[in-house]
C-alpha cells in the first residue's frame, strides 16, 4: 500500500503509525475508568499478539475483556489490510484516552445529593511487525580499546613499582613499632606482677 493511499484512508493512521507498516483498532465510549484501563494496557504493551491475548484472557481485571477484543481486532486489521503475519505482530502502543463523563446523583443524609462520576474511555491499540536487530560490526573499535588498555596496564606496571615497594616497607615499619610498644607494656606488666608476688 502506497503512502498516498494510506493518507487517503485515514489521518488517524498517519498520526499513529506514519509510513511504518502496522494496523490499529479503537474501542470508544467504553464504560471503564481510564486509570483502570491503563493498568490493563500496561500488562500487554511490548508483547507479541498471541502472548498479549493469552495474558488478557486470564487477567482478573474487568477491562481485560474489552482490551482483549481490541487487540484481536487490531491483529485482524493488520492481517486483512496490510497482509502481515499474525505471528510477527507486536503490541507497539496502548493509548487510553478519557471519554465523556456521565454525571449521576445519589441522595445522601439531610436532603443532600452527591455527584457520582461514571467515566468512559477510548482505548486504542497499535500493532506493528516485530523488528529484528541485525548485528553491527564493531571489531576494529574493540581492538583499539584492547590495545589502549594493554598500553595503560604496561605503563602502570612500570611506573609505580618503586612507589609500591616504598609503601610496603613503610607499612611494615609501622606495623613493627606498635608491636614493640605492646611487648614493652607486657613486659612492664609482668615485672609489676612479679614484684607483687615477691612482696
Amino acid at each position: 500500500m502506497s503512502v498516498q493511499e494510506r493518507r487517503a484512508i485515514s489521518a488517524r493512521r498517519e498520526s499513529l503509525l506514519g509510513d511504518e507498516p502496522g494496523a490499529f483498532a479503537v474501542a470508544r465510549f467504553v464504560r471503564v475508568t481510564p486509570m483502570k484501563a491503563r493498568r490493563v494496557g500496561d500488562l500487554v504493551r511490548g508483547l507479541g499478539v498471541d502472548d498479549a491475548l493469552a495474558t488478557l484472557k486470564f487477567a482478573p481485571q474487568a477491562a481485560a475483556a474489552t482490551v482483549y477484543k481490541v487487540v484481536d481486532s487490531a491483529a485482524a486489521n493488520a492481517e486483512g489490510t496490510e497482509h502481515l503475519s499474525r505471528a510477527d505482530l507486536v503490541v507497539a502502543k496502548v493509548l487510553v484516552d478519557e471519554g465523556p463523563t456521565l454525571k449521576r446523583h445519589r441522595p445522601r443524609a439531610q436532603g443532600r445529593a452527591t455527584r457520582i462520576d461514571k467515566r468512559t474511555s477510548h482505548i486504542t491499540i497499535v500493532v506493528t511487525p516485530r523488528v529484528t536487530d541485525e548485528p553491527v560490526e564493531k571489531a576494529p573499535a574493540k581492538k583499539t580499546a584492547a590495545k589502549k588498555s594493554a598500553d595503560t596496564a604496561d605503563t602502570a606496571k612500570k611506573a609505580p613499582a618503586k612507589k609500591t615497594a616504598k609503601k610496603a616497607a613503610d607499612k611494615a615499619e609501622a606495623a613493627e613499632k606498635p608491636a614493640k610498644k605492646a611487648t614493652a607494656k607486657k613486659s612492664a606488666a609482668k615485672k609489676a606482677t612479679a614484684e607483687k608476688k615477691e612482696s
